[in-house]
């Protein structure tokens, strides 16, 4: 049975996009067959597969109108078990015709809808949403089992992290009562700065049962690491980039206490 999974934060430059990328090829290294989708207008997501705007004729626009269907749509990678539904920027007019009078009865459930077509092909479905709470994140929070919450180790870390909490209650009260939150993820972290440390302690303290660990026993926290922000200028996941990297290790980590 397939998984839906959704990185979210309404903060942005938190590491979603990095997440999504790096789990999906980590969980496709692993024998899963995983579909990454980019639900982000900025399709960082898509360009850290190796895809350009012009590589590409439709994307997760197209689906959410109702002119294609996600299959339709997908893309293959470097990887034989990990496929990609690509987005573009056209993706930001989603939020006006969404809204429009009369015409927004349903419309939080559209990919929960597409998804539903292709999700007994996947064990595993990723979601890359935007650094916002508007139409594309609730539409990602209603069509996913679970969320995992990326949050740097930096200053401001925690602001607005409530309101985000309090949506995820809200569409679990409403239209998603399945959705659970999977964990949360520090990101960007520095063993050798103190704001990293003191905001891990903080984490802690607050979400100690949600924090994910390894096969050690160990939290994992994602580095800040020069192989993770080089990898998608080359249109790779960090593995394939350098699979020792401590970037990549840690999302390797993370895939299999996902596993586990």
């Amino acid at each position: 049975m397939s998984e839906i999974i959704v990185i979210a934060n309404q903060k942005g430059g938190v590491g979603k996009t990095t997440t999504a990328v790096n789990l999906a090829a980590s969980l496709a290294v692993k024998k899963k067959k995983v579909l990454l989708i980019d639900a982000d207008p900025q399709a960082n997501a898509t360009t850290s597969m190796g895809y350009g705007r012009n590589d590409y004729e439709f994307n997760i626009y197209h689906v959410l109108i109702g002119s294609k269907k996600l299959r339709d749509i997908i893309l293959k990678t470097a990887l034989p078990t990990l496929e990609l539904a690509p987005s573009n920027i056209g993706l930001v007019g989603v939020e006006k015709e969404y809204y429009d009078a009369g015409n927004s009865k349903g419309r939080e459930l559209i990919l929960k809808k597409a998804i539903a077509q292709v999700k007994s092909n996947y064990d595993y479905i990723i979601i890359d949403s935007p650094p916002a709470l508007g139409p594309m994140t609730i539409n990602a929070l209603s069509a996913s089992n679970s969320v995992i919450i990326p949050i740097q180790c930096e200053f401001f870390a925690l602001e607005g992290l409530a309101q985000l909490l309090n949506t995820v209650r809200l569409i679990r009260k409403t239209i998603n009562p399945k959705l659970s939150i999977k964990g949360f993820l520090p990101t960007m972290y520095s063993s050798q700065n103190n704001l990293s440390k003191q905001v891990f302690a903080d984490l802690r303290q607050h979400f100690k049962g949600k924090l994910f660990k390894d096969s050690d026993n160990d939290f994992i926290v994602i580095p800040r690491n020069v192989k993770l922000a080089e990898s998608p200028s080359f249109g790779k996941p960090a593995l394939l980039y350098d699979a020792r990297a401590t970037g990549s290790v840690a999302y390797e980590n993370l895939a299999q206490a996902i596993l586990a």
